[in-house]
């Protein structure tokens, strides 16, 4: 047999080297092979599988003068390439042992090569950092293996003279076409992998635009009009027949065919949802009589039952419905699951934002309460003594009463800064009124200042009534209070200053207790608000008064004018 023939031969096998390929391409341990996170069961499970292909390799030998030309080479180095050493010469020796014991005079130089090559091809796979083995790296690791074992036999197989003969037939066919053939592997394999990422990029481009379209939906709660809603978007979205969102009893949306008798408000109708209620387990049904629907007439054929999970318990079922029978595929499914798991995790967050609402609208009742009736009736008591000597006055702080009373009834979660600082306006003059010269106030705000931005309200007044109860309350004189906003590069600051005693070992805002209740409930809805960043400050020297401040994220402008407004 001539080098042209035996060329000739070789390449034939190569399309079982094929056939291979694209098997191995859909296995699933290949791909957690390929992720570089497999499992030592994925590398044995490879192992087995490239040496068993470098045994179908010495199977389909031509032999050769007492020798067998084979493709044995393309499995254990495909092994190498793609699991690395391990792989590679657990493939090799696998491959190799056979070969030995079918026997001839280059079998142990045959076994010996079988595990260098596959060793070789681990060694490439390690050092080559850029994903899978391209081609060219491929054809040029085959090429090197090839000249190895050529080396191999030279050196190992017994008489010279054979082992010479051997090779100037075999070393030209073998090196081309088993270069050839690992190169084909690798491209097969490469293509496979690629069109599975790009069917998982699709899937995931779909289900993040379904998510963005049904979050708005997720937030008021799963009913009635919310899953009508949602199934419609996902109707519109994948390729199904029908689409229905169901509770652990009925019926909540059914969109698509089947419409005319799977009917919101309806109980279950179907044997699968029910089992999914039940088991919490995903379902799917190939066939009519699998989904088990009452209506003998019903046309959807295939579906697929996701149960809905809100903090681990069930609450509902998704089901994607399907017009022919056995039409699911494994994408169909992970769509699927990966819906069910946004529904799940945005009803939760639903949740915790609700919780969040009532904590905060318990926290401004709570801030509210702190007005006490005390305060309310020395107020009058006020305006009624000025009532004879200074009309005018009485009814200004009349006024300024009721706007302090209209505002605390407020329930806004937030409020324009300029609201908030008449507010304190109002509170202020009712208590200048009872203080007299024992209470000064002066407002030092950057004129550029925007009055219009939203801040929760009661929270410059609690800082305010805290100075003035634990600051200057004691003062027989020269009580001063500093209302300061000022802007620095990426917050607005508000801070409220005094000149009197202290308040540092009379409060703290990380503690819901003692005299700074206030101060905690301000502290911790601007935490919930804005982070971290904006949490109360407070700095307080016995004797030496106090600075309670807070900041706003804000953008960053050019002036940094201030101006003082005294009262």
């Amino acid at each position: 047999m001539d080098t042209l023939e035996l060329t000739l031969i070789l390449l034939q096998r190569l399309s079982i080297i094929a056939t291979v390929a694209f098997i191995l391409s859909r296995m699933p341990a290949l791909g957690r092979v390929l992720s570089r996170k497999p499992s030592f069961k994925d590398k044995t499970i490879l192992t087995f599988v490239c040496g068993g292909l470098g045994i179908l390799g010495t199977f389909g030998a031509v032999e050769i003068h007492g020798a067998l030309a084979n493709s044995r080479v393309v499995g254990v180095m495909v092994g190498g390439l793609l699991g690395g050493p391990f792989v590679g010469a657990g493939a090799g020796l696998i491959a190799g042992v056979h070969r030995y014991f079918v026997g001839g005079f280059t079998a142990f130089a045959c076994g010996l090569s079988a595990v260098v090559e596959g060793f070789l091809g681990g060694i490439i796979l390690r050092y080559w950092k850029k994903g899978l083995i391209p081609w060219h790296i491929a054809l040029l690791a085959g090429l090197s293996g090839e000249i190895i074992q050529m080396i191999i036999i030279l050196i190992f197989a017994k008489p010279f003279s054979d082992a010479l003969e051997l090779v100037k037939i075999i070393a030209i066919p073998m090196i081309t076409v088993n270069s050839i053939g690992v190169a084909i592997f690798m491209s097969i394999i490469k293509s496979a992998i690629e069109h599975q990422e790009r069917i998982a990029a699709n899937q995931a481009r779909a289900t993040l635009k379904i998510t963005n379209l049904i979050l708005p939906h997720l937030r008021k709660g799963l009913n009635e009009q919310s899953a009508k809603n949602i199934a419609e978007i996902i109707l519109n979205s994948i390729g199904v027949a029908a689409v229905a969102i169901t509770n652990k009893k009925y019926i909540l949306a059914h969109v698509g065919l089947g419409a005319d008798h799977h009917r919101s408000g309806h109980p279950l109708q179907t044997k699968a949802t029910i089992n999914t209620t039940i088991s919490g387990e995903i379902q799917i049904a190939n066939k009519k009589q699998e989904i088990g629907c009452s209506n003998p007439k019903c046309k959807l054929s295939s579906a697929i039952i996701v149960p809905l999970k809100k903090r681990k318990e069930i609450i509902g079922t998704l089901k994607l419905y399907y017009e022919k029978e056995n039409s699911i595929t494994p994408v169909d499914i992970e769509v699927a699951r990966g819906l069910a798991h946004i529904f799940s995790t945005q009803l939760e967050i639903a949740d915790f934002e609700a919780m969040a609402r009532l904590k905060t609208e318990a926290e401004l009742k709570s801030l509210q309460a702190q007005i006490h009736p005390h305060f309310i009736f020395n107020a009058l008591n006020t305006i009624t003594s000025l009532i004879r000597i200074d009309p005018l006055q009485a009814r200004k702080l009349l006024h300024n009463l009721a706007t302090f009373l209209r505002y605390s009834l407020k329930r806004e979660r937030e409020i324009p800064l300029r609201e908030e600082l008449s507010y304190v306006e109002a509170y202020l003059s009712i208590e200048q009124a009872r203080f007299k010269d024992r209470l000064n106030v002066i407002y030092s705000i950057q004129p550029d200042i925007d009055l219009e931005i939203l801040i929760p309200p009661f929270t410059i007044q609690p800082l305010v009534e805290n100075a003035i109860k634990h600051g200057l309350k004691t003062k027989v004189t020269g009580g001063e209070i500093w209302i300061k906003i000022y802007r620095e590069a990426l917050h607005t600051v508000i801070s409220v200053e005094d000149n009197g005693v202290g308040i540092l070992n009379n409060t703290d805002t990380h503690k819901p207790n003692g005299t700074g209740l206030g101060l905690y409930l301000v502290n911790e809805r601007l935490r919930r608000f804005y982070g971290d960043e904006s949490i109360v400050r407070i700095e307080s020297f016995t004797g030496t008064g106090t600075k309670v401040f807070f900041k706003i994220p804000n953008k960053p402008i050019l002036t940094d004018a201030i101006y003082s407004r005294n009262n």
